[in-house]
């Protein structure tokens, strides 16, 4: 079996890639480079160019006809810097996209599994498929309006659609492969690696929230688990939107219990043996108690739940930060 992987030499896509490789799947990675790495693509075949590039998606399919399913993870996903540039982040991930969509479909290649996102919603807690949308960035907008495009082009054409809706990856590629490519992360474990190897103290943002222990929670996910995620949902793509329909079907992927941040702490402190220096402060501009997702259907669908433990995650984050500067060479 054949998979088209957009952005399939970021994070998310060359650990897909990855896996897809380990369960004997042959991954083909379209990437511009625009964040992901060329290290990433070793051993694959490798495209790279953009995705809205209609001559190098024919010249793909062209070259490999028995491409089975796509899974799209080619986006731009930095919230700041979605907010300070609006108009990238929805050609990108808009404009783009939906270039993409009529390449596959002139192509001939109806499966699309998309790697969506869970900050579409509200914040709250056991969140289900079916909850409101509440977007609240121009990144998380740009995914919930890719998404509505997306349900309704799989109502006029042959175009199916699985969704994968998740918070935060974390971790690494157990066998080290590839991991994290930034050395500036912005999410909560990233900035607390940088803390803790800098010797500098971690802040707890808000510690009278209506949670378990009154910080903010959130949902990890180890990027191996994800990549599972996305392998079942090639795997079991026609049972999940046949051709008879439901031709467009979200799937929450996640924890299912949510981490608070004094339990990521105590996780933290648990893998590396040590205390972790951190300060409370106040709340910041726009903070909520956080979220984290009902997983049931990615259970019952799938016959996806995670493996890999948040202590694993912390682990192999860890790890990869340890090496990453050895595998990746930055200019």
């Amino acid at each position: 079996m054949k998979i088209l992987i957009t952005g399939g030499a970021g994070f998310i896509g060359s650990t897909i890639a990855n896996a897809c490789l380990d369960e004997g799947i042959e991954p083909i990675i379209l990437d511009n480079l625009s964040t992901g790495r060329r290290e990433f693509t070793a051993g694959r075949a490798f495209y790279q160019g953009d995705i809205a590039d209609a001559d190098l998606i024919d010249r793909i399919f062209r070259e490999h006809p028995d491409i089975h399913a796509t899974i799209g993870c080619a986006a731009r996903i930095v919230v700041p810097e979605s907010v300070a540039d609006p108009l990238g982040y929805y050609h990108t991930n808009i404009t783009k996209g939906l270039a993409l969509v009529e390449h596959l479909l002139r192509n001939g290649c109806h499966r699309l599994v998309f790697s969506s996102s869970a900050a579409i919603y509200d914040s709250g807690q056991d969140i289900t498929e079916t909850a409101p949308l509440k977007p609240m960035s121009p990144y998380a907008r740009t995914k919930a309006a890719f998404e509505g495009a997306l349900e309704d082009i799989t109502g006029g054409t042959d175009l199916r659609v699985i969704t994968l809706r998740y918070f935060n990856p974390i971790g690494a590629d157990p066998k080290q492969r590839s991991g994290l490519q930034t050395t500036k992360p912005t999410h909560a474990l990233g900035v607390m690696i940088d803390r803790y190897r800098a010797g500098e103290p971690f802040p707890v943002t808000g510690t009278d929230w209506p949670t378990r222990d009154g910080s903010g929670i959130r949902d990890y996910v180890h990027v191996w688990d994800l990549a599972a995620a996305h392998i079942a949902a090639v795997r079991r793509f026609d049972a999940v939107a046949p051709a008879s329909g439901p031709h467009y079907m979200p799937i929450n992927l996640g924890s299912g219990t949510g981490t608070t941040v004094f339990e990521l702490i105590a996780a933290f402190e648990e893998v590396t043996g040590e205390p972790l220096a951190h300060h409370l402060t106040d709340a910041r501009p726009g903070d909520n108690s956080g979220a984290y997702p009902n997983i049931d259907r990615a259970r019952d669908l799938l016959g996806w739940a995670p493996a890999h433990t948040l202590q694993e995650g912390i682990s192999d984050a860890l790890a990869w930060n340890t090496i990453r500067d050895t595998v990746l060479k930055d200019e």
